[in-house]
């Protein structure tokens, strides 16, 4: 028992072993749930049960922050919303590309959820190896975070001043052009299946080969990673306690692919919230040096900057989307 104890008291990346037992615990028992009670068939997801899907997760996320408030410190509470918070509405750009993905490979609204489900456990993986890597290089060189704030501020700067008309070419990726030359791929859909047995036309016999779900499985796995290269430093920026950006991450991104459903219908209402996100990162990008330069910033500050420019950027661009909407639908004269 005395041993027992001691492993689970045990310092893991700041924090005693239980807790990230017990974060662990409660992601695994979500996903189990998930896939075994709500969605255990094939079936489309409607943007009803999308939106109670992400509400679902937000509460769970929520009751999380208001234990890490509780029993970590209000400190702590308020860096874990925050990052949630912004990690939300980083990854709108994402939902955006996934539904390109699915597009391009012509996945069924039926099987898009297996692909999501699946992606979340890679997700898990490596957003754990980057931030572990970021946590070490933090601990390692800390003027690192100087390179993370000046990052980030360029990051915010070009997002500003990109023409709201550049698209993702999927056909032309690099990422894909790699995969179908290493990975023989079937050139159709086998249900929800990600690998099918066929036979091989120079030998004749039966080899496993890749369907197009997969390919897309993958394709939404590199689309996370190049994106967590701007959510990470993001929220490093904000604490660099590994515990709280890792659940903060990890729990935004479990709600977002609940809500993609719904996003992916309306994800053109959104447009405009890209203005609001390019100042976000340019405030906590410049935060970081405050923080080395003058002093530490009161984390309920960054809290409120934050929560308010995202809710001002999401009022306005549903704002300006509907006047934009009215217009179009009224006839020429």
């Amino acid at each position: 028992m005395e041993a027992l104890l001691a492993i689970l008291t045990t310092p893991f990346l700041g924090k005693a072993a239980w807790l990230w037992i017990l974060f662990i615990s409660i992601v695994i028992v979500l996903l189990v749930f998930d896939l075994g009670v709500l969605n255990k068939k094939d079936e489309e997801i409607g943007v009803k049960k999308s939106l109670w899907l992400s509400a679902f997760y937000i509460a769970i996320a929520c009751l999380f922050g208001a234990w890490v408030w509780w029993y970590i410190g209000p400190t702590q509470g308020m860096q874990y919303f925050t990052g949630f918070a912004l990690e939300k509405a980083l990854a709108m750009d994402n939902v955006f590309v996934i539904s390109l993905i699915f597009t391009y490979f012509a996945i069924p609204r039926m099987y898009q959820h297996r692909v999501l489900f699946w992606g979340i456990l890679g997700v898990i993986v490596l957003r754990g190896i980057m931030i572990g890597l970021g946590a070490a290089l933090v601990t390692q060189w800390s003027w690192i975070l100087y390179f993370f704030g000046a990052f980030l501020i360029f990051t915010g700067v070009k997002m500003l001043t990109m023409s709201g008309d550049d698209e993702h070419n999927i056909e032309d990726n690099p990422i894909l052009k790699f995969l179908k030359k290493r990975i023989r791929v079937t050139d159709h859909l086998h249900g929800h299946a990600f690998f099918v047995k066929e036979q091989d036309p120079k030998t004749g016999k039966m080899v496993r080969v890749a369907t197009p779900l997969f390919i897309a499985l993958l394709m939404v796995e590199f689309a996370d990673v190049i994106f967590a290269v701007d959510s990470v430093p993001a929220i490093f920026a904000i604490t660099t306690d590994p515990f709280i950006v890792y659940t903060s991450n990890i729990f935004a991104i479990l709600g977002l692919r609940a809500l993609y459903f719904a996003l992916a219908a309306m994800v053109h209402r959104f447009k405009y919230l890209k203005y609001a996100l390019s100042v976000v990162l340019v405030f906590i990008g410049a935060k970081i040096f405050w923080n080395q330069l003058v002093g530490k910033m009161d984390p309920a500050i960054s809290l409120s900057v934050t929560f308010g420019l995202l809710t001002a950027g999401v009022l306005f661009s549903l704002w300006k989307t509907s006047r934009e909407d009215k217009r179009a639908a009224v006839p020429a004269e």
